[in-house]
């Protein structure tokens, strides 16, 4: 059982902004810093105490800020450093804690170093970047970027290839070279001393290469491989991390949290043990990525209940001794989670108040996607047009020419693209949901007339409310956050729920993801303290349900 000694973070509540569609203060239709300043006051009624904020440095915006083309200054369209300043200050104020992305994977073509690295093969920042020439005309390897086509571009300057992981626009550093290593440290640091309290860091498991650079072997007549069998979490990457942790994040005491895809079960230990780990906890993908099939993209896979909640589950068994989880069910990689999981129609409230309690009171920090709390859903865009995303803008040109029907792409990408977590913040029912004045970057969904963040602070029994509530339940109770996690209705293909308990506290959380009633053929442990639904019926579990039960520790229970 954990002590109250905890860190900070286990305590706090994040809430992760995508700056470019979350307050637009000038009219240019593009969300910037000044306007997250003057939307503080709402996140601190919220209850959140750290803010994620995606990334906001000089960018040329070929992926949306992660295209870093100057660490240290801040992108034009979203303001000033002077703002930057203020708003680390500014939240400070409201008891709100600032963590930033930390890109250190790759930076943009337009960086100084690329641009010297590409300038000569003599040139002493030549080996910043992974550089190699042909094979026989063709790309030094058969690897398939994370965003399609090969992961080589050929540079016409100094006439051989760069490795790009990304997008083209976005070279990888080589991290073999311990000058990028302690170039990237000092820029940590840097940052740190102005006042941020840590980092959730980007696709660190993709710093370490198969330095053999070997050929992929391929299961089908497409001409590139995904590269992940050499790029993501190689043999040798926990060097690099520990050398990070030593020189910046044990020194400086910040909060971590690492996007670590291609992480097994079996070596999270590694990455996150409190004493020997590397990050204070990690993002892991099992749960938002069931409806994608392994190594080929663009095939929906269908899913189960059963699967959806052991891909949380066993997360939470595996890191109960030692190690911590980041929570969340959506971000800005992600479709929004009531239209995934959830019923974004005639139940809408409903699902998306049983998801957020499902999730939430796990055993981990909650993160919390803007827009999330209010419901936002997915929404149909009928064209390409429509769509800004760089890797749904890829995916339909590759897939054109591989000649599938616009209809199946489409169809696709309105359950997939990263578009669907990146429209705007539906603020109010007013012209463009009270973001902009201007012309939005990207499309509102239609539906900010009536899901807004103004009419919900009307409505006692809106979404935001039951936010609001999660947020004060968990803070109140500590069993909520340091209790020990026990599933119930493991087999279930209907309901879904665990038990945390801690001392003589006992807390039952238990989820109908049905339209259906369902009953309940063991009584509840304890009292109701929490619904998303007025007017529980003992002994049944209306559509989309949710009970929050607190009662005491019956050392003879069975699993349900």
């Amino acid at each position: 059982m954990e002590t109250r000694d905890s860190n900070w973070w286990k305590e706090s509540v994040v809430y992760q902004i995508y700056p470019r569609s979350f307050q637009d203060s000038n009219g240019d239709g593009v969300g910037d810093l000044r306007g997250i300043i003057n939307r503080l006051g709402y996140l601190k009624d919220l209850g959140i105490n750290v803010i994620w904020l995606c990334p906001v440095y000089d960018s040329p915006n070929d992926d949306n800020g992660y295209d870093i083309r100057d660490f240290y200054k801040i992108q034009d369209e979203f303001g000033s450093m002077e703002d930057m300043l203020e708003l680390i200050t500014q939240a400070e104020a409201y008891g709100i804690r600032m963590i930033m992305d930390l890109v250190a994977n790759h930076t943009s073509d337009e960086h100084a170093w690329f641009m010297e690295s590409r300038s000569s093969k003599e040139s002493p920042k030549r080996d910043w970047y992974i550089w190699k020439p042909g094979n026989e005309g063709q790309e030094p390897t058969n690897w398939e970027s994370n965003f399609g086509g090969s992961a080589w571009e050929y540079d016409e300057i100094s006439q051989e290839y760069y490795l790009h992981c990304f997008s083209k626009k976005q070279p990888d550093l080589n991290w073999e070279n311990p000058e990028v290593r302690q170039s990237i440290f000092s820029m940590m640091d840097w940052w740190i001393d102005r006042g941020i309290a840590g980092f959730r860091i980007d696709a660190i498991t993709f710093i370490k290469k198969n330095q053999q650079f070997p050929h992929l072997k391929s299961e089908d007549d497409r001409r590139y491989v995904p590269l992940a069998e050499a790029c993501l979490n190689q043999s040798g990457i926990l060097d690099f991390l520990h050398e990070m942790k030593q020189e910046v994040l044990e020194p400086r005491n910040v909060m971590t949290v690492a996007e670590a895809p291609g992480v097994p079960i079996e070596q999270i230990h590694e990455y996150v043990d409190e004493q020997n780990g590397v990050f204070n906890m990690i993002f892991q993908f099992d749960h938002v990525d069931l409806d994608a099939k392994p190594m080929a993209k663009g095939i929906y896979h269908p899913w189960k209940l059963t699967e959806f909640k052991h891909a949380l589950s066993k997360w939470q068994i595996e890191t109960a001794n030692k190690g911590w989880m980041a929570l969340f069910m959506e971000n800005h990689d992600h479709v929004r989670s009531v239209s995934k999981f959830g019923n974004d129609g005639i139940y809408h409230k409903e699902s998306a108040k049983m998801l957020a309690a499902y999730y939430f009171l796990m055993r981990g920090t909650p993160f919390i996607y803007q827009g999330q709390e209010i419901g936002m859903t997915n929404y149909f865009m009928a064209s390409i047009e429509e769509y800004r995303d760089i890797e749904s803008l890829n995916y339909h040109r590759n897939e054109t020419a591989l000649g599938r029907p616009e209809a199946d792409i489409l169809n696709y990408l309105a359950i997939r693209s990263r578009d669907q977590g990146r429209t705007p913040m539906q603020w109010s029912s007013e012209p463009m949901a009270g973001f902009t004045d201007g012309e939005p970057w990207i499309h509102v969904n239609p539906n900010y007339s009536s899901i807004n963040v103004e009419e919900e602070l009307q409505d006692g029994n809106s979404i935001l409310h039951f936010y609001r509530e999660l947020i004060k339940l968990r803070r109140d109770n500590k069993a909520l956050i340091y209790g020990d996690y026990h599933e119930i209705y493991v087999d279930s293909n209907e309901l879904g729920g665990y038990v945390r308990t801690y001392g003589k506290e006992c807390w039952t959380v238990i989820c109908n993801f049905t339209d259906q009633t369902i009953p309940l053929t063991d009584p509840l442990e304890g009292y109701v303290v929490l619904s998303n639904i007025n007017n529980h019926d003992d002994g049944l579990l209306k559509p989309y349900e949710a009970l929050i039960c607190k009662g005491e520790k019956n050392a003879d229970a069975a699993a349900i």
